[in-house]
């Protein structure tokens, strides 16, 4: 088996494994219109964050999101490591979860470890006046 084919069958290894722990973890993890989840996703380049209600019966109801991408934090990321614009995105995110009146919110890394850009967006979200 090549280099190539091997890295490529890691990846999708990788991946498979993230979305079980994910599926595993949101099980009990339910976003209520009291307390809504926070879901994170991660790219190579990019990190979104969404306020998520999790209705008993049919599609999930987003009620915000942010990302790195967002126009409000666009020019601040550029020139900051990655980390760096995550707990923005985290700052961001808890601002307009506090505009639309939620406090307090369950946290879904989905799937991710709890380190690096995860964390940071986290502690952004916390500093920004949210309650996991």
């Amino acid at each position: 088996m090549s280099v190539k084919i091997r890295e490529k069958h890691l990846a999708k290894d990788r991946a498979l494994k993230r979305r079980k722990r994910h599926l595993r973890v949101r099980r009990k993890v339910k976003g209520t219109p009291e307390r809504p989840r926070l879901v994170v996703f991660r790219s190579h380049k990019h990190i979104y964050a969404q306020l998520v209600i999790d209705n008993p019966v049919g599609p999930a109801t987003v009620i915000t999101g942010a990302s790195s991408l967002s126009p409000e934090i666009r020019d601040e990321v550029k020139g900051k490591t990655k980390t760096e614009a995550a707990k923005l995105v985290g700052q961001l995110i808890a601002k307009r979860a506090i505009e639309k009146g939620y406090k307090q919110v369950a946290f879904d890394r989905a799937g991710y470890k709890y380190i690096g850009r995860v964390r940071a967006l986290a502690e952004g979200a916390r500093e920004g006046g949210l309650e996991f």
